[in-house]
């Protein structure tokens, strides 16, 4: 997932998709444990896509507070 597409999502879509990233970096975890884990590189991306949606969730958040006050 790239960033550009990260910024052009509503706040709904970015809380919706975040909501499948951690439940799909949970299940990861839980293959990893077993032993059952064939990608491990998903686990890095998945990181680092969660980083994203937080990164642009906390840039609207800022953006409303500075159009506000």
């Amino acid at each position: 997932m790239k960033i550009s597409d990260v910024r052009d999502l509503s706040k709904d879509q970015l809380t919706d998709e975040l909501y499948k990233l951690k439940k799909e970096q949970f299940n990861l975890r839980f293959q990893a444990a077993s032993g059952q884990l064939e990608n491990t590189t998903r686990m890095r991306d998945l990181r680092r896509d969660v980083a994203r949606i937080l990164t642009v969730l906390k840039e609207q958040e800022r953006a409303e507070l500075k159009a506000a006050g």
